[in-house]
């Protein structure tokens, strides 16, 4: 320490013995002591390194408040106060038994505390569940609390609060804090750009379209990107307070890029919330992705709409009806359980009144590079904009190929096999197959293809290497392709694909790890053999050599012989 800090310790060790909050120790344990800037300007306070402590001691997992619900209970306050506790750990006693542990190592000896320390792992749970106790029935003075009036405020308009500003309006970032990313220096490592993001990330929720802004920085390409976040941090809203009695209204939407969501009520947004999509994610059909963003929000704001009347925008209409559907694969089955224990509705919103969400999840995706208007005049109130981004330009260019259903109806009217179903379904000889109005052969609701090797592979190609698909294997494959297609020897051609053979899916049990051999008791009680072939013949008429070595001596027999023998003959040397 330095020697101002040395003086500065001898006071407050002196000070706390007075106190009774320390006293000598001969204990065998020992952490080192230090000092940091505590909030009243030029005031340090002690604090102990307890780290290899912490790392032995069992953890409390008392639960500690989630700031969004502290902020929900302030909904409807105009005045605040706000009470900070004189030393709030100095204020309650450790065991008796736990003294020796909390001791610490200075240069004047070594001290143990007998109340509760900073920086020991289980006391910020420990004093919630203190304060908890002793706010339940609001008895602060039965518990003899001493607060610091320095640091106390009381009959404000608005206060200062968890890095937030509190008043009647609602919820708003503390100016203080919005400084602190305004004097950001540029990140340069790794870390430096998780400290800025972490810094940043606890405002999410003023941000729209956040995990698309931040997106360049976490690939590392942050140019540009903190300063985004710094314009959308100053300029960041104040959002309303719930109301828990009034219900919520959530907007969701997807897209390629990730999920969006705004939670609102009566009008007012409450909180953004966007991320972008996970690798798997990236497969998932539109409707899957839909209903993904539903479940992020409700996984999200569960502390608001678990037990609550929810109402639940979405732009794919599909959604509306998850409830009901008969079908659902098991990633639908598995989220809709978890939908199942909310009350809530979902209604259709058309994407372009659902914009705020669709924002969220498109903006980083979409970048125009012309803007062309289609009329010369334009209406006050709407305007026809036709808006081309480079990927609708990529699709300008596009050729649009025959789909498979199209290649075999064409391929039908060129078979002759495919000409005499047609007679004998005309004469209605065969009542298993019928003709649709343009002349295609269906059986049943399978569409039949004709005899045409070049076209069955081409059949077989789309949902077996098809980008959609990624090689669903043999069974699916076969299941999907006879809910569609009928040809004989349907199942023959599809368990023959080679590609199927080689990555077929192993069910055996996974085989243990290698083990040496053991060294053996006697000699020649383990060998090791193996055969010499293809030499040339000798005078003999022998042209291999039978290799026989003992393990224990590595002595070797070299035993010649004909690849003609028999297993009798191999016995007999």
């Amino acid at each position: 320490m330095a020697p101002d800090e040395l003086k500065e310790l001898k006071t407050q060790l002196q000070e706390q013995l007075d106190k009774g909050f320390i006293r000598p120790s001969s204990s065998p344990w020992g952490s080192p002591a230090l000092f940091v800037e505590k909030k009243d300007q030029g005031d340090k306070r002690l604090c102990v390194d307890y780290r290899l402590l912490n790392a032995v001691t069992v953890k409390n997992k008392y639960p500690l408040p989630h700031i969004d619900i502290l902020f929900d209970q302030l909904a409807g306050a105009r005045v605040f106060s706000k009470i900070d506790l004189r030393s709030g750990y100095y204020q309650i006693k450790i065991r008796e038994e736990d003294i020796p542990k909390t001791a610490f190592s200075t240069r004047y000896g070594l001290y143990e505390y007998l109340v509760m320390s900073f920086g020991l792992t289980n006391v910020p749970v420990f004093f919630m569940y203190m304060m908890n106790s002793v706010f339940m029935n609001e008895l602060d003075k039965e518990h003899k609390l001493y607060a610091k009036f320095s640091k106390c405020a009381f009959w404000l308009k608005e206060v200062s609060f968890l890095g937030h500003i509190l008043s009647e309006k609602g919820v708003a970032v503390d100016p203080s804090k919005v400084e602190d990313v305004l004097n950001w220096k540029q990140p340069e490592t790794v870390t430096e750009i998780w400290s800025f993001l972490g810094l940043a990330g606890y405002y999410r929720r003023f941000i729209k379209d956040f995990s698309k802004t931040v997106k360049p920085m976490t690939s590392l390409t942050q140019k540009n990107a903190k300063y985004t976040l710094k314009k959308l941090l100053t300029s960041a809203p104040v959002l309303a307070q719930t109301d828990v009695t009034k219900p919520f209204n959530v907007y969701c939407d997807a897209s390629g890029n990730g999920l969006g969501c705004v939670l609102m009520q009566e009008g007012r947004v409450i909180a953004y919330v966007s991320r972008q999509l996970r690798k798997h994610e990236v497969n998932y059909p539109t409707h899957d992705l839909e209903l993904a963003a539903v479940v992020h929000a409700l996984k999200i704001w569960i502390h608001y709409q678990l037990g609550n009347t929810c109402h639940i925008y979405t732009n794919h209409k599909s959604i509306k009806y998850i409830l009901t559907q008969p079908e659902l694969n098991m990633r639908q089955r598995r989220w809709l359980e978890l939908i199942k224990d909310y009350d809530m509705e979902i209604h259709y919103h058309p994407g372009k009144a659902n914009v705020v969400a669709d924002a969220l999840s498109r903006r980083a995706h979409c970048h125009a590079i012309e803007v062309r208007p289609t009329a010369r005049l334009i209406c006050s109130e709407m305007g026809e904009i036709e808006v081309i981004t480079k990927q609708m330009a990529e699709l300008y260019n596009l050729i649009i190929e025959p789909t498979p259903k199209e290649h075999i109806i064409a391929a039908q009217k060129q078979d002759q096999g495919m000409a005499h179903i047609r007679e004998e379904v005309d004469d209605k000889k065969k009542a298993c197959f019928t003709l649709n109005d343009q002349g295609a052969v269906w059986l049943k609701n399978r569409l039949v293809v004709p005899k045409d090797m070049e076209l069955t592979k081409r059949i077989l190609d789309e949902p077996h290497t098809s980008m959609f698909t990624i090689h669903p294997g043999s069974n699916k494959m076969y299941q999907d392709l006879k809910q569609k297609f009928w040809w004989t020897q349907i199942a023959k051609y599809v368990s023959e694909c080679d590609v199927c053979q080689r990555i077929k899916a192993d069910h055996l049990k996974p085989v243990g790890m290698l083990q040496p051999l053991a060294i053996p008791a006697w000699k020649w009680k383990d060998v090791h053999m193996d055969f010499i072939v293809g030499l040339p013949h000798t005078q003999r008429g022998y042209d291999s050599i039978w290799v026989v070595i003992d393990r224990l001596m590595k002595s070797a027999h070299f035993i010649p012989f004909r690849t003609t023998y028999r297993a009798k003959q191999y016995a007999e040397l």
